[in-house]
């Protein structure tokens, strides 16, 4: 079993001394049987994860990509689920697929999407849970976001492209990497894994408050990008659509 199990995952030959000719094949065809299924398993899986890659790519370029990721990241856990958790990296890095920022970044977003949808499950503060704070008191607050948060950023139009592509859109828009990032938040609501784009004020905001910035310190920074007179009311709605996407664990005071 541990040779049959080392060829299917690394190509040694050794146990075809302990396999016998077939009626119709040979035993080395034989075993490339159950080594191209599993290679074609684990693609199916790589696919499931990443539907907007693959059909961003083309079929034969995902599957050229994802045979080459295997190689390059066999399987190390019993759980199929985890076998493309290095999609990202390998595709940043790795060439000729490095040279496609747009399928990287797609493949970053997948990549988040799902992990939020298996991050851990945990209560998450709302807004009646923060309505009778006293005013003097929210300067000092800080929050904690949930655990299925992730924040990304891209620079490239691949939210677009990725967004066209899920709502089936007849027109997906021309791939273009550009110089200015593009920030973006992926967070679980309901069961449900969610994207959208921050502007530049509420990722900074975002950002901070994620370190444990004080809600009054954050005021203060609003009041840098904007006019300083609305600061408080734009930090306060932003915590509301935050709160309301149940995107915050905890607040402390």
């Amino acid at each position: 079993q541990a040779q049959f199990q080392n060829a299917i995952l690394t190509g040694d030959a050794t146990v075809l001394g302990l396999i016998p000719d077939g009626a119709h094949e040979g035993k080395a065809e034989l075993l490339s049987v159950y080594q191209s299924g599993y290679a074609l398993r684990l693609i199916e899986v790589i696919r499931a994860d990443h539907e907007v890659l693959a059909a961003y790519l083309g079929d034969d370029l995902f599957e050229e990509m994802a045979r080459a990721y295997i190689a390059k990241h066999p399987s190390q856990n019993p759980n199929a689920r985890w076998v493309a958790q290095h999609i990202p990296e390998f595709l940043k890095s790795t060439e000729p697929y490095n040279t496609d920022v747009v399928a990287g970044d797609i493949g970053l977003i997948e990549h988040a999407l799902s992990s939020a949808f298996d991050s851990v499950d945990v209560p998450v503060l709302g807004l009646a849970e923060i309505a009778g704070t006293a005013p003097d008191a929210w300067p000092e607050l800080t929050f904690v976001p949930q655990p299925a948060c992730r924040r990304l950023n891209v620079m490239s139009n691949a939210f677009e492209i990725w967004r066209a592509i899920v709502n089936e859109d007849d027109d997906v828009p021309t791939p273009v990497a550009q110089n200015d990032v593009v920030q973006l938040l992926v967070w679980r609501q309901d069961g449900t894994s969610k994207i959208r784009p921050l502007g530049t004020e509420e990722a900074m905001m975002w950002d901070e408050a994620a370190k444990g910035v004080r809600f009054g310190v954050l005021c203060e920074m609003l009041a840098t990008y904007d006019d300083p007179d609305g600061a408080a009311m734009r930090a306060a709605s932003y915590l509301r659509g935050w709160l309301e996407g149940e995107m915050l664990r905890t607040v402390t005071a």
